[in-house]
């Protein structure tokens, strides 16, 4: 039985299929085309209450029932718990995966979120005003981040990636739009190649979303 993943062609929707793939879980993609509002269908929000993709059904659950997760860092952690895979046994070595989780579903994904927004207002102070102050913010993420991966090769972990890769990476994948320059920033452009480069995280983003 495979876990249904409905979602689109967003960031929050690649840290999940990335996950997927990494993970050797078997999915299918259910398209929820957010232009066309579908994320208020009755039948999704059934499962996904805040209306905001992505989520999954997995017919396979906790003791062998069907369970639903929304929210893309819950689902993330559920992923992680289900195969024991990409989240470290011990608790001290988990914190770090914890912490960058949560930086980034905080800060790292909002955000950016603001500086697609503002860019796709009319011109004028409004627009100027909005997209300067998420800008710079976006910016400070992104450094902060590049100083993290000063002398390592994953987030918060050190022997191989974790789900606060996948999840970071979702939205790095996107640095174009955000007028980020990965160039100035060495040490993300690092960590960034050698993630996309790997064979599973490369078929996470090239599956099909919708």
């Amino acid at each position: 039985m495979s876990i249904t993943l409905w979602t689109w062609n967003t960031p929050n929707g690649r840290k999940i299929s990335v996950a997927l793939e990494e993970m050797g879980l078997a999915y299918s993609v259910r398209p929820v085309n957010i232009s066309k509002n579908e994320q208020f269908n009755p039948e999704f929000l059934a499962f996904s209450p805040n209306n905001r993709i992505p989520a999954i059904q997995d017919p396979d659950g906790p003791d062998g029932k069907p369970i639903t997760v929304f929210e893309s860092g819950a689902i993330l952690l559920y992923l992680a718990e289900k195969t024991g895979r990409f989240m470290p046994k011990d608790l001290r070595a988990r914190v770090p995966v914890y912490e960058w989780l949560m930086w980034q579903m905080g800060g790292f994904g909002p955000m950016p979120g603001q500086v697609h927004h503002f860019l796709m207002q009319p011109e004028g102070p409004a627009r100027d005003y909005g997209f300067k102050r998420y800008h710079d913010e976006t910016k400070r993420l992104y450094g902060v981040l590049d100083r993290r991966l000063e002398g390592r090769d994953f987030v918060a972990t050190s022997n191989e990636p974790s789900i606060a890769d996948f999840a970071i990476l979702g939205w790095a994948w996107r640095h174009e739009r955000h007028q980020v320059d990965l160039g100035a920033l060495p040490n993300v452009q690092r960590w960034y190649e050698a993630m996309m480069a790997r064979p599973a995280t490369k078929r996470g983003f090239e599956v099909s979303l919708g």
